[in-house]
């Protein structure tokens, strides 16, 4: 196997790498860093995220930059603030015995006047994000007419984010004669049409096929109903108590109401999305990186240049619009030679996705059953055991307290003792997942489709003579479940609603509690029998068009929690609000904002 020894570099590079412990190149910077150092063509470089393109395209440079010169010889440019920052210190550890060279980071967020004094330094590097380079060279801090190299880090990315005008008026800004340098882990028509028109005769190298995922992650997906997603999540959450990884969710609105959710329920969880600022979201990495966090909920856009390498799973709570997403996704794990573990929580109507991933990716995304109540119990049964077995005693601060807890224990053999112990642990687990229900579906989507024309087991569908006219929405409905009955703790199924009533399923248990409360209300609540049809006069229409087409998304599931208060306009109640109280369990559907729940909280939970 081939050294950085053999690869051309000077002693002085070669030295830095073997102080950072490398001995071996991956296989990017293998065939890069020659190709970049023997010629001066253009190069295509196609590999995953986490692959070590950042010394791929920065030693070769580093190499032939000359220390003495005080211009801007190179340019990189990538999607986000964090990797220019990790760019930035990965060229300054590799160069430091090369002398004086001097890298400066332009991004936005951050003071643009301190990136012009340090501009004025006259740095041999700028690493920028496009905007802010963009920015400065409009105010004509930055000069890049003179650059040697030009380098598009995940240049798929970038053009993802909407970088497509200002990185075509950076290159255009770029002399004639450079050497231009792309990388990236796709190649969409965008990422093409640069190469085709700002590239010439470029050399192209592939680590494995296009798109294609990376061999240390495994790709797993279960299959749900879309109400049950959070469930399932906890669950996943549960069966692996060591994860360490980052949820995606479409919408900054669905990442706040996941994120939420875990932290309500005792999970050591936050949310990363484009409404933080800069200084909530460096706290909110630095904790992640520091594993105070084992979940991180986050956009697309809010993840991009994360570089955390440890990550032991990605999972994709919704699945991305573009299928090439999922790759970039999917790389997030699985890096530095680490094992990793790509999860999808797809429904029903996904199916055919999952396929199209397949092709894609050129892997096997393997069906997995969401593990029951009783695995879930058994392994966090024996992860506690495991860790008793490891943990560390420290005798000396210890020793004091022996004689006392030995006295106070000593009524207790030791089986009672160990029964104690594990169950003092053990005992939420136990109880939260006493008769959990399966959360399984066919792909063929049968038990789905059967939920919406019958109760689903343990649940009673329910009318309600309130609709989207009264300008109900899902979180008015709990709340106003919670004031009638008086109850927080009622498990609310599928809900709804229509233009003039409404539908929602809840536990059978407390199926004549509902209908008590609501029989001195002004809102007309009944059984609902799909059998028959339930309303006359225009509310037929309403019914046909909401059997064809929900109008709340994939339906709500979820213990009743919050409250309600006010009055909906039209009966006794109008304008209602809501307010997030309550103590236990939130079940999302369909990317739609639910209440808190009530209950005991799941697991992964903090210490």
């Amino acid at each position: 196997m081939i050294t950085f020894h053999e690869l051309g570099l000077n002693e002085s590079i070669v030295q830095a790498i073997d102080e950072l412990g490398f001995v071996n190149p991956t296989p990017i910077q293998e065939q890069a860093i020659p190709q970049i150092l023997s010629s001066e063509q253009d190069l295509i470089a196609l590999a995953q995220t986490g692959t070590g393109k950042t010394a791929a395209f920065g030693l070769p440079v580093l190499e032939q930059l000359s220390v003495e010169s005080r211009t801007v010889q190179a340019i990189i440019l990538c999607p986000t603030r964090e990797l220019c920052l990790q760019i930035t210190k990965d060229l300054e550890t590799f160069s430091k015995h090369l002398g004086k060279v001097m890298i400066q980071p332009v991004y936005g967020g951050a003071d643009a006047q301190k990136q012009i004094n340090g501009l004025k330094k006259n740095p041999q590097i700028v690493v920028g994000t496009p905007g802010r380079t963009m920015d400065l060279m409009n105010r004509g801090a930055l000069k890049i007419n003179h650059v040697n190299w030009v380098v598009l880090d995940e240049a798929d990315e970038m053009l993802n984010m909407g970088f497509r005008d200002d990185i075509d008026a950076i290159l255009e800004g770029t002399p004639e004669e450079k050497q231009t340098l792309l990388f990236s882990a796709t190649m969409p028509k965008e990422v093409r049409r640069i190469a085709s028109e700002y590239m010439h005769k470029p050399v192209e190298i592939s680590i494995g096929k296009t798109n294609e995922a990376s061999n240390d992650v495994e790709h797993h997906y279960y299959m749900v109903r879309a109400n049950d997603r959070y469930l399932a999540l906890k669950r996943l959450a549960d069966i692996n108590p060591d994860v360490y990884g980052i949820v995606f969710c479409r919408t900054r609105r669905e990442c706040k109401e996941v994120a939420d959710a875990l932290i309500q329920d005792g999970y050591n969880a936050d949310a990363l999305h484009g409404d933080l600022s800069q200084a909530q979201r460096d706290m909110v990495m630095d904790k992640f990186r520091r594993k105070q966090l084992q979940l991180l909920v986050a956009t697309d856009v809010a993840a991009r240049g994360i570089d955390v390498t440890e990550l032991t799973h990605v999972i994709n709570y919704n699945l991305p619009d573009d299928p090439e997403v999922y790759v970039h996704r999917s790389g997030r794990t699985g890096r530095a030679g680490n094992k990793g573990i790509s999860i999808v929580i797809a429904h029903s109507r996904e199916g055919r996705r999952i396929k199209e991933l397949e092709k894609l990716i050129h892997k096997k995304i393997e069906r997995k059953q969401v593990p029951n109540g009783q695995e879930i119990v058994e392994r966090r049964l024996f992860a506690t055991i495991d860790k008793i077995e490891q943990i560390e005693v420290d005798e000396h601060q210890i020793e004091p307290y022996m004689e006392t807890i030995s006295k106070k224990l000593e009524w207790m053999d030791r089986d009672e003792l160990l029964k104690r112990f594990v169950s003092m642990e053990f005992n939420i687990f136990l109880d939260y997942y006493k008769n959990a229900k399966d959360l399984n579906v066919s792909e063929s989507g049968r038990e789905e489709r059967n939920s919406r024309n019958s109760n689903v087991q343990g649940f009673t569908r329910f009318y309600i003579g309130i609709g989207q006219k009264q300008k109900l929405k899902v979180p008015n409905l709990i709340g106003l479940i919670n004031e009638v009955t008086k109850k927080r703790d009622i498990e609310i199924g599928k809900i709804e609603i229509l233009r003039n009533f409404s539908f929602f399923e809840a536990d059978s248990e407390f199926e004549k509690l509902i209908l008590d409360s609501f029989a001195g209300e002004d809102v007309d609540v009944q059984i609902s029998n799909p059998e028959k049809k339930e309303r006359r006069g225009d509310d037929r229409n309403d019914r046909r068009k909401g059997d064809r087409k929900r109008s709340s998304g994939g339906g709500y599931s979820g213990k009743s929690g919050g409250g309600y208060s006010g009055k909906l306009s039209g009966g006794k109640r109008s304008g209602g609000g809501y307010s997030k109280s309550g103590s236990g369990k939130s079940d999302f559907g369909g990317g739609r904002k639910g209440g808190r729940s009530g209950g005991r909280s799941g697991s992964g939970r903090k210490r």
